[in-house]
């Protein structure tokens, strides 16, 4: 594959991909701190019922995540990555509309968790697809800053937004980026060996979950719990303790930390350190998610301590996870054949995506007690994660690594 490749071709084609991932995580994002105000404020629900709400459409990218997957390894990537995005863009003409119907809105919220997790599978593989292997870990570092550059922007562009009252405009804002990622998606060029590679049409467990990844896999899904906790209620939880201006600017600054970890986490990757990095990654996000858990408590002193106290847990928080992700994807990636690439990255991210979804049902319930509960639950998560890690993950991936 990599002969096939000149370095303009795979530079090119990286290029697009990660373009075309960047306007799928900004119309994504733009979306999560701004839906909880939505449900409020049109369907007039409770904390507990919005957490609901949010969970199903991380259940349903759940419930695909194992087909996904299989489908992603068996047919054409690029053909699986253009018909999943071209889904996730139509589904947001359904916001438009459904505007007075919870159950209905909860249905699109599903249908669309559907196509997002198709698309994040099929796109995490294609990028590994169109890179030399020499270069897995730094490329999948730089992938990964399209992801926290959405982050960056998608959620303070949609905090302004609602500012301003215009929910039509928050969804065609949404709509356009879509449109354009999968423009991006078009023109990007996937390798012609792997067009041509055929996989054994085989159904069994196996073939929907890469059994050598549970363990990791476990890990991985307390570790996700606090950060859906995080994306979907900060927010919330700034206003009620006080910070109330430029809240918006935690995910920015969340983002800045996240993008500064891929200045040497992929590298280290590289050089085979997977491990090692992954520990250093949650240990710094640990540290980040006892300052959220102590947010309450530092500005009920000062506001401005607990001003600066917001933004440097974003910092850290960021840059702890940033660290962690690309260590994390290449770990899936080793003890996977190079044939089950799309199975290893539909588990890694099905770790994720139930631990995401759990942080936004039971943070929703726990938050309707105190934020400062939440948060702190979030930190004992953490902490057991990274005991875990050490004890049970690292040995195990030593143990049965492919390369």
């Amino acid at each position: 594959m990599e002969a096939a490749l000149t370095d303009k071709l795979w530079t090119r084609n990286y290029v697009l991909v990660c373009l075309s991932a960047f306007m799928m995580s900004f119309s994504f994002f733009i979306l999560v701190p701004t839906l909880p105000l939505y449900l409020k404020e049109i369907f007039h629900i409770g904390q507990g019922m919005v957490g609901i709400v949010l969970s199903c459409y991380v259940i349903a990218v759940l419930s695909v995540r194992p087909l996904a997957g299989f489908v992603a390894d068996t047919f054409p990537r690029k053909m699986v990555y253009i018909t999943a995005y071209s889904i996730f863009v139509a589904t947001f003409l359904g916001y438009f509309f459904i505007t007075h119907t919870l159950l209905l809105f909860v249905l699109l919220r599903i249908f669309h968790g559907f196509s997002f997790g198709m698309l994040t599978t099929a796109g995490n593989t294609l990028v590994i697809d169109v890179m030399p292997s020499s270069r897995r870990g730094e490329g999948l570092g730089y992938y990964g800053v399209t992801n926290n550059l959405a982050m960056a922007f998608g959620p303070m562009a949609g905090l302004f937004i609602v500012g301003t009252g215009n929910y039509t405009l928050l969804f065609l804002t949404s709509l356009s980026t879509g449109i354009v990622g999968l423009c991006c998606a078009l023109a990007a060029r996937a390798p012609r060996k792997l067009l041509a590679e055929k996989v054994e049409f085989r159904l069994s467990a196996d073939r929907f979950f890469l059994k050598e990844g549970i363990r990791a896999c476990i890990a991985f899904f307390m570790l996700a719990i606090p950060y859906g906790m995080t994306t979907s209620y900060i927010a919330i939880y700034a206003r009620e303790v006080g910070i109330t201006h430029n809240a918006g600017l935690f995910f920015t600054v969340m983002a800045a930390g996240l993008i500064a970890s891929r200045l040497h986490s992929g590298k280290r990757v590289d050089r085979g350190f997977i491990t090692e990095t992954i520990r250093l990654g949650i240990a710094i996000a640990f540290i980040g998610a006892l300052g959220e858990a102590t947010l309450s408590a530092v500005a009920e002193r000062s506001i401005n301590l607990g001003y600066v106290a917001y933004f440097l847990t974003a910092f850290l928080f960021g840059y702890g996870y940033g660290t962690m992700f690309p260590a994390y994807n290449t770990l899936f990636i080793n003890l996977a054949p190079n044939s089950r690439r799309a199975t290893a990255n539909a588990t890694y991210l099905t770790g994720w995506d139930v631990g995401i979804g759990c942080g936004m049902l039971f943070g929703g319930y726990i938050a309707e007690l105190n934020y400062a509960y939440c948060y702190m639950f979030g930190a004992g998560l953490i902490f057991i994660a990274l005991i875990f890690f050490v004890r049970v993950v690292t040995p195990h991936f030593h143990a049965h690594r492919l390369r």
